[in-house]
């Protein structure tokens, strides 16, 4: 059987030294190869930071994503929402803000131009309340409209910090971490340094449109490839409800399904729809909470909380670290995976590793990985015939 790396990339090119060794991204190999940036700037090699940052985060009992391949969907409003919403449920909550470059939870919560405070047991976060605990870099700029330019290795650095040295307290019991848009650095820092921290899962956030919806599926296949479970999806700014006569609009029309078809094509759970609501930007503006107690009773408050108590229900009934995902055989899931490789030499189905080298059992549908066994196995016995009959002719 020929040989592999453990952690060679699904679309690498020949000689791929592996995401994980010192020479990934810097190979001679990885010129032209669309993960080279990725690789070069990810944490190579077993990080002694793994273990510690797992250890860091045994006192957190639910530890949740916030993701979406496209920007603008609500990613963040969704994230510091949340955080108020079950805070609001007197749980202990922490929010963690990792879009390096475009923090904007600060604002959100109402925290704009505090600091965070070192002390011997780590860094503390800025408290909204007294059960509510936020982190992010925008706390760390001398100002606002300070722009972060960084590359990858220093976003990686800083993520690593924030899960690393930040003291949340004695015990939380959810902590929530808003992302960037996209599949990059942040994202696989984050899956990397997390890997033992026994993650709940994944939120997803689309907007109806296909525009945003095809952006999402890359996230789902992402989360599949690296392992990360996913606990739904939400289809955000689904339709306008006029406060005056409680019509709804479609302003971003589903034309392909929307978040509820993407869930089902994926065998995912649906969480459920949020309208678009302008209490909920005020609420977002002035860094309040959109849930909280004696605000008016409407249908758009009413949707936004029925999707909490359903996260709050998913997070219950999950217990699985996010290393440890099962193989999904929906339709979509096996259209969206590249068809297994036949290594030469060999009459092996090699399933290709994920990026981050999470091996996974084969996602493909067993005809197919019957089919292309026979007819490796057909093709060489047959060359093989052939050769032989040559021989026996010439003698």
């Amino acid at each position: 059987m020929t040989d592999m790396n453990e952690d060679v990339p699904e679309d690498a090119p020949a000689h791929c030294p592996g995401t994980s060794s010192e020479d990934a991204g810097k190979a001679s190999a990885c010129s032209g190869c669309p993960n080279q940036s990725a690789c070069k700037t990810a944490p190579k090699g077993p990080d002694p930071a793994v273990g510690e940052i797992g250890g860091k985060m045994s006192n957190v009992k639910h530890k949740i994503l916030v993701l979406s391949g496209k920007g603008g969907v609500g990613k963040s409003t969704f994230a510091a929402q949340l955080a108020f919403c079950l805070a609001g449920q007197d749980k202990q909550v922490g929010l963690l803000d990792i879009d390096i470059c475009g923090p904007s939870i600060p604002k959100m919560t109402g925290t704009e131009g505090e600091e965070i405070h070192q002390s011997n047991i780590g860094w503390s976060p800025v408290f909204v309340d007294e059960n509510l605990g936020v982190v992010s870099i925008g706390y760390m700029l001398p100002n606002a409209d300070d722009p972060v330019i960084w590359r990858g290795p220093r976003k990686n650095a800083l993520i690593k910090q924030f899960l690393k040295d930040v003291h949340w307290g004695d015990e939380l019991d959810f902590l929530v971490i808003d992302t960037p848009p996209g599949t990059s650095d942040e994202h696989l820092s984050l899956a990397s340094y997390l890997k033992e921290a026994n993650v709940d899962g994944a939120i997803l956030i689309t907007t109806p449109q296909e525009v945003a919806v095809i952006d999402v599926r890359k996230e789902i296949n992402f989360c599949k490839k690296i392992g990360i479970t996913i606990l739904g999806v939400i289809e955000n700014m689904s339709g306008f409800v006029c406060p005056h006569c409680n019509c709804s609009s479609d302003i971003f029309a589903a034309t392909s399904g929307g978040g509820e078809k993407l869930a089902k094509d994926y065998n995912i759970p649906f969480l459920g729809r949020i309208p678009l609501d302008p209490e909920l930007l005020k609420a977002c503006e002035q860094g309040r909470s959109y849930t909280a107690p004696g605000e008016k009773d409407t249908a758009p408050r009413r949707a936004f909380n029925a999707v909490v108590n359903r996260i709050v229900s998913e997070v219950e009934k999950s217990t699985q670290p996010m290393a440890s995902q099962q193989p999904d055989y929906s339709n979509a899931a096996r259209k969206a995976c590249p068809v297994a490789i036949v290594m030469p030499q060999s009459y092996t189905i090699v399933n290709v590793p994920t990026a981050l080298g999470h091996q996974q059992p084969p996602e493909r549908a067993p005809c197919l990985l019957l089919f292309l066994s026979s007819l490796k196995c057909a093709w060489q016995t047959a060359a093989a015939s052939m050769s032989c009959a040559r021989v026996l002719s010439r003698s």
